[in-house]
């Protein structure tokens, strides 16, 4: 397919408590129920389950089943949540791994199954190409097959957007899956086991859980549909590139009005599959499988792609029973490389398998009414679905998404506003990077009736925000009209963020752009579980009109309320247990976040509430095994970098930030004040007191301490200015932070100055200058701002 113009591309981060075994929630009937154990299992901590959740999340055709709580003689892994750690990304952040000939992980059904699907690691090789080995699946204790197994798929390093090269830092994304039918229907109560023949491949296999369904008989042709195989020469097997005879069979879909049909087999495409006014369906995701990329210009690989807008875009598309099971090793943001792409409106996508591609689905409008339901996403480079550039009035429903490299459901408003898209009845599982659901920007958006669980790195479980590229009020993109978020289910989500150095909340909010202000955010009759941070975060400019009604929220690793940011918000019987910090708020902006309290709250209110400064370490209970959450070297290992990423709270949060000026003298403007450069400065314009120079520290910081230069030169005789200081969450309102005062810059003390502040949290800071005794205009090449 045509690459698409230049424009819009997928860019992304540079980003517990004892625990109730079941649970009725009020108003929505939902229940979290440990897996069963059977006798002879591994010593594992009980952790609920976020699959079955009776009301939430997906309805999915499988039964599931952790290692930990199988029949092993492997060894137990975790629970362990510190990014970086090999049981942190596996389910319920533990697993089985087994290392020796012999050793094995043996499932017992509970109900008849034709299939399972494994979720396993290996580790990597010295190249980074990963390791390809095989575990013996025995049933009833006799060999039925050898599963190949690989670590292809896994293992990033290095900072974003990452890289496959071992040598360097940060590895993660250790997990891949696998699936494999039996040929026959095996009764409940037959003994499924993986078992290691050899080590000779690979040193380990690590187990974390098995997928058993019932797989049914595959759908035959339509009636009058086209045949790509009988038809067009498609080869099922897999031998020759069928890219161009799928195509052509498409193409002549489109022009008689027929439907398409994939029959079974795996059929090699190395290159897109254009849609538009057609219905491709295949004979089901575990018979009919599209996979390949091509040999030489790894740009191109598998997928079916509606016509990119600028092209017209595509609709009345249908896409229905079949798998894009892809070969992408590596994460490229330019690559459009995802298993279904373009623009597709009045168009739906059904049951369909996607898996080890960079997204299961990155659509870019403008488009309009788009449905994704009844499908998998597993396995991904970036994100499982992102709702990008314009897409309205479109949903993503009864979806399982399990393995992503990044957000697993997100919408993006990237300049073009995103209006009235849906997430429902969708279960997120262990994103590797990012947040389970998200949306940036976007108005009346609805996020109900989901299960999140195990978010790894640099996000929550649930997000709303002003964040990212092209979000803004002046584009209408911004937060704005009427958000809900009701009957949601987080499970051990928020995560240690190591460029923040502090965790990020289950559910969490952020201005970074502007503060969310035009916007009503409904959160009700959801449950917040074994956080591993925070159960409820704001960071970043403000927060206004969020209302949290009906919230169990049982287990924070530190604190029921993490408050970093001014804004609104008012609580309606919110219940909070297993806090790990006595003081079960934390909120460094005083006043600046006004709560209004309805009836039936308890356990997460406190006055005054803790600003200590200092992020405790959290304490993760497991499901009631206590036991400390905190990294022992919160530096090590560091996560991935972008620019979008704020800076650290470390540090000069000055340098480098955006900065404007009130006027300046000849060539001296106000970006040598953050230029880090002593020797370069700031004049303003002369003779024409007040002047003023304000610093966009990126997002409300405690600033402490100011350290204010000039040119440390002796040409620069001891001068004294006049300096006032204030500051804004945005860039409207201004308080006094400091009364203006006189400051002595001399260079037997290299011409420096320092004022002190109470650490009030402000995005903007200016300095105001009334008076210099040495020239008649504000001067300054360095302001410095810190937390301490």
């Amino acid at each position: 397919m045509t690459p698409p113009p230049p424009g819009p591309r997928l860019l992304r981060r540079s980003l517990s408590a004892s625990l109730s075994l079941a649970l009725v929630a009020a108003g929505a009937a939902a229940t979290v129920v440990l897996a069963g154990a059977p006798p002879a299992q591994a010593a594992a901590v009980p952790a609920p389950s976020p699959v079955g959740i009776s009301g939430r999340g997906a309805t999915v055709p499988f039964k599931e089943q952790e290692a930990e709580y199988a029949a092993t003689n492997g060894s137990l892994i975790g629970p362990d949540r510190l990014y970086g750690s090999l049981p942190s990304e596996a389910s319920g952040r533990q697993a089985v791994t087994l290392d020796a000939a012999g050793e094995y992980v043996e499932f017992t059904l509970t109900a008849p199954a034709n299939a399972m699907t494994f979720r396993y690691s290996l580790p990597d090789n010295a190249a980074g190409t990963g390791r390809d080995a095989s575990l013996d699946l025995r049933i009833n204790g006799s060999s039925l097959k050898s599963v190949p197994v690989t670590s292809k798929y896994g293992w990033f390093y290095g900072g974003y957007p990452f890289n496959n090269n071992p040598g360097d830092t940060n590895p993660h994304h250790f997990y891949d899956e696998t699936r494999t039918m039996f040929g026959s229907t095996l009764a409940a109560g037959t003994k499924v086991r993986l078992q290691v023949t050899s080590t000779a491949a690979s040193p380990s296999f690590t187990i974390d859980l098995a997928d058993f369904e019932q797989v049914g008989a595959p759908v035959g042709k339509p009636a009058g549909a086209l045949d790509v195989v009988g038809d067009f020469g498609a080869d099922p097997t897999g031998a020759s590139d069928s890219t161009a005879k799928i195509q052509a069979a498409v193409d002549a879909g489109r022009t008689q009005g027929k439907e398409v049909y994939i029959p079974q087999g795996t059929f090699k495409v190395q290159d897109h599959i254009v849609v538009d006014k057609v219905t491709l369906r295949g004979a089901g995701p575990w018979y009919s499988v599209l996979t390949g990329r091509h040999p030489t210009d790894r740009a191109k690989a598998v997928g079916v792609y509606g016509k990119y807008a600028a092209q017209g875009g595509s609709s009345n598309v249908t896409l229905k029973d079949f798998a894009i099971i892809g070969d992408i090793r590596e994460r490229v943001d330019d690559d459009q490389v995802n298993a279904i792409g373009g623009a597709m409106s009045n168009s739906v996508v059904d049951n369909v398998w996607m898996q080890h591609t960079k997204c299961g689905a990155w659509m870019d409008g403008p488009m309009d009414n788009f449905t994704i339901r009844n499908s998998r996403i597993l396995d991904q480079t970036a994100d499982g679905v992102n709702f990008h550039y314009g897409v309205t009035n479109s949903t993503v429903t009864n979806t399982f998404v399990r393995n992503t490299g990044d957000d697993g459901l997100a919408m993006w408003a990237e300049n073009v506003p995103n209006v009235k898209n849906k997430f429902t009845f969708n279960t997120v599982i262990l994103p590797i990077l990012a947040n389970n659901i998200v949306t940036y920007g976007g108005k009346d958006i609805t996020i109900s009736d989901n299960v999140m669980s195990d978010t790894i790195t640099n996000g929550g479980g649930l997000h709303i925000a002003n964040r990212y590229p092209g979000v803004n009020s002046g584009q209408g993109t911004a937060v704005s009209g009427t958000h809900t978020a009701a009957r949601n289910t987080l499970i051990r989500t928020g995560n240690n963020d190591f460029n923040w150095r502090f965790g990020v909340g289950a559910i969490w909010f952020s201005g970074l752009n502007e503060p969310i202000s035009n916007a009503t955010i409904n959160i009700t009759d959801s449950e917040i579980l074994d956080s591993s941070y925070a159960a409820i975060h704001l960071i970043e400019g403000a927060s206004n009109g969020l209302h949290f009604d009906n919230i169990k929220i049982d287990g924070a690793g530190t604190y029921a309320l993490q408050i970093q940011a001014p804004g609104t918000a008012s609580f309606n019987k919110v219940v909070a247990t297993h806090i790990a910090q006595s003081n079960p708020i934390h909120n460094c902006v005083g006043s600046g976040f006004q709560i209004t309290q309805g009836t039936g709250n308890s356990g997460w209110y406190a006055n005054p509430p803790a600003c200590t400064g200092v992020w405790p370490a959290p304490v993760w209970t497991n499901g009631g095994v206590p036991g400390s959450g905190g990294p022992t070297n919160p530096t090590d290992p560091t996560d991935p970098t972008d620019p979008t990423d704020p800076p650290e709270e470390t540090g000069n949060l000055a340098q480098g930030r955006p900065v404007t000026e009130s006027g300046h003298a000849d060539v001296y403007g106000a970006a040598n004040a953050v230029d880090g450069n002593a020797n370069s400065y700031w004049e303003s314009v002369n003779n024409a007191f007040p002047q003023s120079v304000t610093v966009d520290l990126g997002a409300a910081k405690a600033v402490k301490r100011l350290v204010l230069k000039l040119p440390p030169s002796a040409a620069w005789a001891t001068r004294t200015q006049t300096i006032g200081v204030t500051g804004s969450t945005d860039n409207s309102a201004y308080g006094s932070l400091k009364a203006a005062a006189g400051y002595t810059f001399a260079p037997s003390s290299g011409n420096t100055a320092t004022v002190t502040l109470t650490g009030t949290p402000v995005r903007y800071l200016r300095l105001t200058f009334t008076a210099n005794s040495g020239w008649p205009a504000g001067q300054l090449s360095e302001v410095e701002a810190y937390t301490s």
